[in-house]
């Protein structure tokens, strides 16, 4: 019966509710911990501080940019956290739960102590309870405890919250909830089953490790240099140390990785994609395998019976009974169970069904005991021709026929066997074939040329007919489709399997257990492995793979271990996943160069500074300045930029192969010309106007760095560039500009070497990318 309103309520006064909030992203205050407390910007904001009680003002500017940058980055994630939130309560699973006498479907957050909650294939246990009925009950708690058979649960029987259902119906009556529930005790103790690792935000942490373990010393020799420089003016003194410490940080590139997720975080969800995991978008991107189940992913979830074809001469009216009892005998009838219920579920004339035996991925047929007009009681199965009939019998070649056709085909038999026979399967008599067609979806055809296209290969992995998923498809252009692997044929020996799943495309038969371990042997040979599905055979399978994809209407299993939840059932919307993630990491790479090259030549600088002892070349404000032009705003532009380029291996690799030599490049070009200012000018004007000439030099190759990052041009890439060099033209010819940035060029002799050395360091550059691409081509190449 379930509960009263009176006792829900009740019990919802004494706290016994599910009360553990199921959140799709970082709570608010996660998110603005993230983005101020940062080492950097303890740094930065440190060094803040001291230039407010040195002044001027205009050398604290690198403040005020990082407090804008840090609040861009919270509104942000703010923004990707609404969307997120959002789509998770769409998506959120929604129990069958029994209130007043009557089964109603409620939020998970709403179910309380003593609740009677209802369940079938692919329900998600969402509490602990004890099983109040069960019809053939089986729970896969692999999740949990990692046992990979499903476990049988009769009255009585514990469940523990966390697991699934993998065949069969049955009720439980909710014993813990909340955070005393044991999967909530899990996740408190340990997160979330499994995360996506992101190559991307692990290689920034450890370029971030690099660059704090090298400012250190740096920054050190810097102050004492400059210290013992400046020792009659410590101001000056400070202000150059600032200087050089500034530029050393690269204070944005978090913030840009951040900006960069939670924007592709919004727009897939304009296309109702949940991202549970961020990373997951990274993750796709990096996918060169991705296994596809062929119900609900390649066909529409429905069927329709086409055909009903006895075989025992006795004519179709006793199998359209036995069939309208068979699917009526389960709670939630499968796509084929629903279609056999939607053509025979008015022809039972009399059949009444005495104990049934649910559909099964595992077994692949299911069983009832039925009871006839006539009096007679025998057991009836439904299931695959090819297990319920032996090799070469002859009416397994007409179902063969059928499944070449991309028909699916199930065979209906008689036993005289009890339910709970071990070999209830075998040597039953056949009654008739149900042909069952399959609508293929429109826009399958084209999402498999995509992947095509980009290099990712796609294998079918279905439980139905091997031929007739490689009917399926060769309809759909798969290649090798016409030479479709029925699974139970697979080889024992993992290292034999992962060298056939790799050669073949289509695999029919294929159970639950098999499938992740295909996944698995794919990934033994080195493959990144997404794994789309929507039913409770997927589940394993999803939970192994790199990334897992479910359907919007696949089970509550399927979902709840799946990283990106298609919620609009649209399969055309994975190149859509995939092409956001490639525009992440794409961009967050062109973006790491330019910041990552800042670092390089301020630590370089530096340490020239320390070795000729003498005064750092900029004051804050140049740092700003060059910082502003030739990365803070680019690099906003370029990071949301679209991008298609196909996610490459070894992020710190591929970052550093650039940002170390042009970086060493623009700080001995630039050192070089502070030499030779200083060396040619003299008097109290000194300093400042090789300042200004070190910092033309600084400016032009970092601006042909960016020229280099933003390449292909287009016509909004090409004004970038160019709207950063007329800016920084405006700083040295307008008056107030000039004695605001303290920046004046002195003669034409050293404005002109300054130049010349510059252009030798752009050729220098062009010279670095050019091995960086080769580099990068091979390496490829070589993966």
């Amino acid at each position: 019966m379930g509960l009263t309103s009176a006792q829900v309520t009740e019990r919802m006064a004494r706290g016994q509710v599910n009360d553990v909030p199921a959140r799709s992203s970082r709570s608010t205050a996660a998110i603005v911990r993230a983005n101020v407390l940062t080492r950097f910007n303890a740094i930065i904001g440190t060094l803040f501080a001291i230039v407010l009680v040195v002044g001027p003002i205009q050398d604290g500017l690198f403040g005020l940019v990082v407090v804008a940058n840090t609040g861009i980055g919270i509104l942000q994630e703010l923004r990707a956290k609404k969307a997120l939130d959002a789509l998770a309560v769409i998506g959120q699973a929604r129990p069958i739960v029994r209130r007043d006498g009557a089964p109603v479907a409620l939020p998970v957050s709403q179910i309380v102590l003593d609740d009677v909650i209802e369940l079938g294939s692919g329900d998600k246990c969402v509490v602990d309870g004890i099983v109040a009925y069960a019809d053939g009950l089986e729970i896969d708690e692999s999740l949990l405890t990692g046992e990979p058979d499903p476990v049988s649960k009769h009255p009585g029987d514990a469940i523990m919250s966390g697991s699934f259902v993998v065949a069969g119906s049955g009720a439980y009556t909710a014993t813990k909830v909340g955070r005393h529930a044991y999967a909530a005790q899990l996740a408190e103790e340990a997160g979330r089953f499994t995360l996506v690792r992101s190559e991307l935000r692990s290689g920034i942490s450890r370029i971030l490790a690099y660059v704090t373990w090298m400012m250190i010393p740096v920054a050190v020799a810097l102050i004492i240099g400059q210290l013992y420089l400046y020792h009659h003016d410590w101001r000056q003194a400070v202000r150059r140390m600032v200087g050089g410490i500034v530029p050393m940080v690269p204070e944005g590139l978090i913030l840009l990785t951040s900006v960069a997720f939670a924007i592709g975080v919004i727009r897939l969800g304009r296309r109702k994609c949940l991202v549970q995991e961020l990373p997951a978008i990274e993750g796709l991107a990096r996918v060169d395998t991705v296994c596809l189940d062929k119900t609900g992913t390649l066909t529409q979830g429905g069927m329709r019976v086409t055909d009903l074809i006895p075989l025992d001469g006795t004519g179709a009216a006793r199998p359209a009974s036995a069939l309208a009892c068979l699917a009526a005998a389960d709670p939630r009838p499968n796509g084929s169970l629903q279609a056999i219920l939607d053509a025979y579920g008015d022809q039972r004339d009399g059949w009444g069904c005495a104990a049934s035996l649910p559909f099964s991925s595992a077994r692949k047929y299911s069983a009832a005991v039925l009871d006839s007009p006539d009096g007679r009681r025998t057991t009836w199965l439904l299931g695959a021709p090819d297990v319920l009939l032996p090799t070469g019998d002859p009416r397994l070649a007409r179902a063969d026929a059928l499944a070449a056709r991309g028909l699916r085909v199930l065979l209906l038999a008689q036993t005289t066997k009890g339910l709970d026979d071990p070999a209830l399967a075998r040597d039953d008599t056949p009654v008739a074939l149900v042909v069952l067609d399959q609508q293929v979806r429109s826009d399958a055809a084209a999402t498999l040329r995509y992947f095509a296209e980009e290099g990712v290969a796609a294998k079918v992995i279905s439980g139905d007919s091997a031929l007739a998923t490689g009917a399926i498809a060769a309809r759909l252009r798969l290649p090798n489709a016409e030479h479709p692997l029925d699974a139970r044929g697979l080889p024992a020996s993992a290292a034999q399997m992962a060298s056939a799943v790799e050669k073949a495309t289509v695999f029919g038969r294929v159970t639950p257990r098999q499938k992740r371990d295909m996944v698995g042997a794919l990934q033994s040979r080195g493959h990144t492995v997404a794994m789309t599905g929507d039913g409770v055979n997927d589940v394993l399978a999803l939970k192994d793979a790199d990334i897992g994809v479910a359907m919007g209407t696949g089970s509550d299993a399927t979902r709840a271990v799946a990283q990106i939840v298609l919620l609009g059932n649209d399969f055309a919307a994975l190149p859509a996943v995939v092409a956001e993630g490639r525009r992440v990491i794409g961009n967050v790479t062109r973006v790491a160069n330019l910041f990552l090259t800042k670092t390089v030549y301020a630590v370089l600088i530096g340490l020239l500074v320390v070795i000729w002892r003498v005064p750092y070349p900029f004051l804050p404000r140049h740092s700003t300045l060059l910082s502003t032009l030739t990365i803070g705003v680019p690099a906003f532009f370029l990071a949301l930029a679209p991008n298609t380029e196909r996610a490459r291996p070894h992020f710190v690799r591929t970052v550093m192969r650039f940002a170390l030599p042009s970086g060493i490049i623009a700080g001995t070009a630039t050192f070089a010309t502070y030499l030779i200012a200083r060396h040619h000018y003299r008097g109290t004007t000194a300093t400042a106007a090789a300042t200004s000439a070190a910092t033309l030099t600084l400016f032009l190759i970092s601006l042909w760095v960016l020229a280099i990052i933003a390449r292909p041009y287009t016509r909004w890439r090409a004004a970038l560039v160019a709207a950063m060099a007329a800016a920084f033209a405006a700083v040295l010819v307008v008056p107030w500009l000039q004695h605001f940035f303290a920046l004046k060029l002195v003669g034409f002799q050293i404005p002109w070497t300054a130049a010349g050395i510059a252009a030798l360091a752009a050729a220098a550059l062009e010279a670095a990318w050019r091995r960086t691409r080769r580099a990068g081509s091979q390496g490829a190449g070589e993966k």
